[in-house]
């Protein structure tokens, strides 16, 4: 199989895509040239973002990008699938990020399959959609990161068709907002959702982990989606359909 790689910074993280047959560096530039665009838009840290033009006031919904106007439609959407829980205002102000690089990875991962690369992996720092088949010939496999040990992994998965998003506190700590007590989630240390969707499986694993421990519940009901969940307390939970590959 021939294959193309390529990795570097945007977003505030390392986006690394890899392409099976079909592949070419030319699709590599529109895939870096996609996440330029989406960082340009929903960046919470430019303030002439579009993201947060909006949340000042300064630009109208009307004037607003349709890819703005899908991901403030999509936030409010999931705000009712999980119960409150997924809150792009949760800080306070706007900031979709709990959906956004999930979503933009998924939008990339579509395009190369339209473009008929149907092997393919798009990882934007730790959110990845997979395709068809590694360069071996053999499913794609993802190791979830250990939250206690960043050179190991506490699960891995397999696959030929999936999106795997993480959200955890081992790098900034208690970060995420439970958006009912307006203060710093606790009791879950990692939360990795694996389904069909990896902007979904996103917002989900976020929403989950601001739950805390009644995210596990949660995660349970679920349809279409499964979770490998890490407790403070060091237990790992995981759901039936997620035999680990390892």
């Amino acid at each position: 199989m021939t294959e193309l790689f390529r990795a570097r910074e945007c977003m505030g993280t390392v986006i690394s895509v890899e392409l099976g047959s079909g592949g070419s560096s030319t699709l590599l530039d529109e895939v870096f040239a996609w996440f330029d665009l989406v960082d340009a838009r929903f960046s919470t840290y430019k303030a002439d973002s579009e993201v947060n033009r909006f949340d000042a006031g300064s630009l109208p919904l009307g004037d607003a990008s349709a890819d703005l106007r899908f991901v403030l439609s999509r936030c409010a959407d999931l705000w009712s699938e999980t119960d409150g829980y997924f809150d792009a205002y949760a800080t306070g102000r706007l900031d979709p990020s709990g959906f956004v690089k999930g979503w933009s990875a998924q939008v990339a991962s579509d395009r190369l399959l339209a473009a008929g690369v149907t092997d393919h992996c798009v990882n934007a720092g730790g959110d990845v959609r997979l395709r068809g088949h590694a360069p071996a010939g053999r499913p794609w496999r993802v190791g979830i990161r250990h939250p206690w040990n960043a050179q190991a992994t506490c699960h891995v998965v397999e696959g030929t068709d999936l999106a795997v998003a993480t959200s955890g506190v081992y790098e900034r700590g208690h970060h995420v907002i439970d958006p009912r007590r307006g203060r710093a989630a606790s009791g879950l240390r990692s939360v990795t959702v694996v389904g069909p969707d990896l902007g979904t499986a996103d917002a989900y694993a976020t929403a989950a982990l601001a739950m805390g421990e009644g995210g596990v519940r949660w995660l349970a009901r679920l349809a279409g989606y499964a979770g490998v969940v890490v407790t403070d307390e060091g237990r790992k939970l995981t759901s039936r359909s997620l035999s680990s590959a390892a």
